[in-house]
């Protein structure tokens, strides 16, 4: 079994403490996704390396969104984020040709 160093997995925690995230305040078993309902209130919660913690509160999903992406026109996430990935050139058995030869 290889084990990675403690060093490089305390790097790899310390490079996400800080990353935010927007949570429905909504009853039920806990956090759901983002667009179920998105006239709801939301936490902002700030992780901390070990837990999320309390960050901010925002009236809707398009507020939160303001507040997790500042740097993007319109509040919306970035645009590679929810890019597709498009299939690489190949020859695999799965892909057919796209033009019979």
């Amino acid at each position: 079994m290889d084990d990675e160093p403690l060093s490089d997995w305390a790097e790899r925690r310390d490079a996400k403490v800080g990353r935010l995230r927007a949570v429905p305040v909504a009853p039920g078993n806990g956090p759901r996704g983002v667009h179920v309902n998105p006239d709801a209130p939301r936490i902002i919660e700030r992780w901390t390396g070990y837990s999320w913690e309390f960050y901010g509160f925002a009236v809707s999903l398009d507020e939160a969104k303001r507040l997790l992406y500042p740097g993007v026109a319109g509040g919306l996430e970035p645009s590679g984020v929810l890019a597709p990935k498009l299939l690489g050139s190949g020859k695999g058995r799965h892909r057919k040709p796209r033009f019979p030869q």
